[in-house]
């Protein structure tokens, strides 16, 4: 599966840049979702069932968190000098030759293996479709709030229908599917709990900070795309130092203080971007709170994964893997439309009563950025769900898993 992700994930970057339409492009960016959504599991998977937790498995994570923040800054500084260079569509014809080279490389390095029942494990296909729907819905209606408000059957309608929808995919994976998109079973573990909790609520902040900086950056402060991108380049340094401090110190302290204080750092840097003004500086706006929320995500980054897939049986690694991915995700998405909600019904009204355009702007941008400090908060109150400190391997609410002992190669389906 991690080869089939990294060419689903290359040819879908092929067909967005030859996009004629806006539909084509939106197509071909949700096939890229798909593979991203293959491959994020499986690489972590590869981590969880070749090292040992512990010391082994956090240095890996480590690496792994660094490594992710290492491509986020190449990407922006190259997405900003392929925009202004040649055309935006570079920035999805560059991942066609990068995928393709990696999909080479991992056919020669990792190792094929299949779980045992791979043979009589079938797709969840009811349950794929009612997940799916029910979060299409329910992000569609947060979205409609902004121009019809929370009465309007336009949002109440959608909303209702997300309830229904997850509704069944609860009854879908606990009495009728042989082999669930989402076993229930793996909330059990106290420290897969808290750590989906935790991830849900940063996903939400984060993924919003990065939308409403580069809007900021570009729509108020007239940076070009590249500038933008380099701007960025400083808090992805952070993130790669936050990740190594974690990697260090989280088999001796756990990962709950670690949560806890990345989550207040971010929550402090959130509320700081809350000051911005339509005549910013790059120091006083961006530059020193950007370090504080960055920081804070990469003190956090690596112990929360740690967390959501520790004391997982080795059967249960790629489920467990999808899964704090899966949350991630759907704390991105949710979070970003309501927060985008938010910041545009703030600028929207500064707008109609005569305010200057970037006066609206950052007004919606500051208002969006003080709701993510409050989340950031809320990943700190859920991150006291997170056993405290525990031996290696073993989880607060289990005994002693097979998943703390390392596997003989790397897992992984081609």
């Amino acid at each position: 599966m991690f080869i089939t992700g990294l060419v689903m994930f290359a040819l879908a970057s092929l067909v967005g840049g030859f996009a004629q339409t806006k539909g084509m492009l939106v197509a071909a960016r949700a096939v890229q979702g798909l593979g991203g959504a293959v491959l994020a599991p499986a690489t972590l998977t590869i981590l969880t069932t070749s090292f040992a937790a512990g010391r082994e498995r956090a240095r890996a994570l480590g690496v792994w968190s660094a490594m992710a923040a290492a491509g986020g800054a190449a990407g922006a500084i190259l997405g900003g000098v392929l925009t202004d260079l040649l055309s935006w569509r570079w920035i999805l014809f560059i991942n066609v030759p990068i995928g393709l080279l990696a999909a080479l490389a991992a056919r020669t390095i990792l190792v094929e293996t299949r779980a045992p029942d791979a043979a009589r494990t079938r797709l969840d296909i009811a349950g794929s479709v009612t997940v799916t729907a029910g979060l299409v819905s329910l992000v569609f209606g947060i979205v409609e709030t902004e121009e019809h408000g929370w009465t309007s059957p336009w949002t109440i309608v959608p909303i209702l229908v997300a309830v229904v929808l997850f509704a069944a995919f609860i009854w879908i994976e606990t009495r009728v599917a042989e082999s669930p998109l989402m076993p229930f079973s793996l909330f059990r573990s106290r420290s897969v709990r808290g750590a989906n909790i935790v991830v849900m609520f940063l996903g939400a902040a984060m993924f919003s900070m990065w939308y409403f900086l580069s809007l900021y950056m570009q729509d108020v402060l007239l940076y070009s795309p590249l500038k933008a991108g380099i701007a960025f380049l400083p808090q992805t340094v952070m993130i790669v130092v936050g990740a190594q401090i974690a990697a260090r110190t989280v088999s001796k302290i756990g990962p709950r203080p670690l949560l806890v204080m990345g989550g207040l750092f971010a929550a402090a840097g959130l509320a700081w971007y809350a000051g911005i003004s339509p005549n910013g500086s790059y120091l006083g706006d961006l530059f020193y709170p950007g370090l504080l929320v960055t920081l804070g995500l990469g003190l956090s980054f690596m112990p929360v994964t740690m967390a959501a897939t520790t004391g997982v049986e080795p059967r249960n690694a790629g489920l467990a893997s999808g899964l704090v991915n899966t949350t991630r995700q759907i704390g991105g998405s949710v979070g970003l439309a309501a927060l985008a909600t938010l910041a545009t019904a703030r600028a929207t009204s500064l707008l109609a009563s005569g305010q200057p355009h970037n006066v609206a702007l950052t007004a919606g941008f500051s208002r969006a950025f003080a709701a993510g400090a409050v989340i950031c908060l809320a990943a700190v109150l859920a991150a006291f769900l997170v056993p405290s400190m525990r031996r290696p391997g073993q989880d607060a609410s289990t005994s002693p898993s097979p998943a703390s002992r390392p596997a003989p190669a790397p897992a992984v389906e081609a």
